[in-house]
């Protein structure tokens, strides 16, 4: 029988003393915690060199341990619409921390159904159903799933540089193959066709194909808007083919371009929505995909054949249902339409002097992308806007572009503060005497 020694190596359990400095306490240990237990990538991160953790937040600002303000033009990757930590929403989430947090699953969910009524009454057409996740990669492997079960086929065509998600369902939908071949084999029947060309959707459609999966805007593709017309083109074409048309508005919906969905731009009606992100206003994680009351017929034989032990929990509900009545009261959706217009404005005015840099300005309302020469310069930029106080990032499919997703709340003088930053960037970068448009004041200031 072999004999085993006693472990002897006692491992560390870490408590915090849960008192008015616990958080300066995990904040001074946070980099050396994420490195050791989470991933040594973090040692490589622009926060990790700083020694910066996030501390704080309000509005569109959020300040890091060391009492440094940012002017967040990233915006959690598009999740804070109605910016940190909105009073109303916040409000809302602790009043139901005192009643119910999570559900038992067995009674009735009153917040649920309270906001999946009132994102019906906002959805385009007739969407009425709601299914509530946890993540816009759920929501894109909800709609996959609603999509086959509902037609009985298998086949779906997204484009390429898409991005859907990194489950396995939502990665198949994904166009990138550096986020996919790494777990090939993925689910069969996923065609992937160039965005804005809807001749070519119509020409992929095949007697297999249960739907079409697009995002309005291409988002992680690097910002890209397909041509005018495109969304309504295709779906005549899938109308036409019987093929159902999901469009994944987890980061355009929600007022981020100017409308409560970006589909609302061509008044295109989709049979699967996905949303998530900004859906709960950047206070609890929720996702969902809604439907029509002909297709979620398909669910009624077994209404649990697809479902979440933590979707649609009352808390996430609750802040949903907040962030909603705040968009809508503070008229949020139009008011990314005339910052969007403004932002882009002077970015195009950036882009007039520094075309050396800048090789274009796309986006729709407070979804922008900044895109530079070369890849080498956008990480220049990005990594001193970060020293100078202003957040961005890179969308994942495109390395040359940066994305600027501000709160929708944000006003124009804290533009003019992102502009300036930059174009002080821009200046510094130019040798002296070879580019003289950077020291003039133009029109915007």
């Amino acid at each position: 029988m072999a004999l085993y020694k006693k472990d002897t190596v006692r491992k560390h359990f870490p408590v915090v003393d849960r008192g008015p400095s616990h958080y300066e306490e995990i904040a001074e240990q946070a980099l050396d915690n994420s490195i050791d237990h989470l991933n040594h990538a973090y040692r490589n991160k622009l926060c990790g060199a700083e020694g910066a953790v996030e501390f704080r937040d309000g509005g569109v600002y959020t300040y890091d341990n060391h009492g440094k303000r940012y002017l967040d033009c990233l915006g959690g990757y598009g999740i804070f619409n109605v910016g940190h930590r909105h009073p109303k929403v916040i409000a809302a989430v602790k009043a139901q921390l005192d009643q119910v947090c999570l559900h038992s699953q067995d009674l009735l969910n009153p917040w649920a159904a309270h906001l999946a009524r009132q994102l019906a009454a906002i959805a385009p057409g007739d969407l009425k159903y709601a299914f509530f996740c946890n993540s816009g990669t759920e929501a894109v492997e909800g709609a996959i799933k609603l999509a086959r079960l509902y037609t009985g086929k298998t086949e779906i065509i997204s484009t390429r540089n898409a991005y859907h998600g990194v489950s396995m369902g939502a990665l198949s939908a994904t166009g990138r193959d550096v986020f996919r071949k790494p777990f090939e084999p993925l689910l069969n029947g996923f065609v992937h066709v160039p965005f804005g060309d809807a001749e070519a959707i119509e020409k992929a459609i095949g007697k297999h194909t249960a739907a079409v999966i697009l995002e309005p805007i291409q988002g992680e593709g690097g910002i890209h808007v397909p041509p005018p017309g495109y969304l309504r083109k295709v779906r005549e074409i899938t109308r036409k083919k019987g093929v159902l048309l999901i469009l994944d508005e987890v980061q355009t919906g929600m007022g981020r371009t100017g409308r409560m969905f970006a589909c609302e731009h061509e008044g295109v009606v989709p049979d699967i929505l996905c949303l998530a992100k900004a859906l709960s206003g950047g206070v609890i994680p929720i996702g969902c995909f809604m439907s029509t009351s002909k297709i979620w017929k398909v669910l009624e034989p077994n209404p649990t054949i697809h479902n979440s032990t933590f979707g649609g929990n009352p808390l996430a509900c609750t802040a949903a249902s907040a962030c909603l009545e705040v968009l809508m009261e503070e008229h949020l959706p139009a008011r990314s339409a005339v910052m969007g217009n403004y932002f882009m404005r002077r970015l195009n005015e950036l882009k007039e002097e520094y075309g050396k840099y800048i090789a274009d300005v796309r986006g729709r309302g407070l979804l922008i992308g900044l895109e530079f020469t070369s890849r080498e310069l956008r990480e220049a930029v990005q990594v001193e806007l970060f020293h100078r106080g202003v957040l961005v990032a890179a969308t994942m499919n495109a390395n040359r572009t940066i994305r600027i997703e501000p709160p929708l709340i944000i006003t124009e003088s804290q533009i003019n503060l992102m502009i300036d930053t930059l174009e002080s960037i821009l200046i510094d970068l130019t040798p002296k005497g070879k580019w003289r448009g950077g020291q003039k004041k133009r029109k915007g200031k």
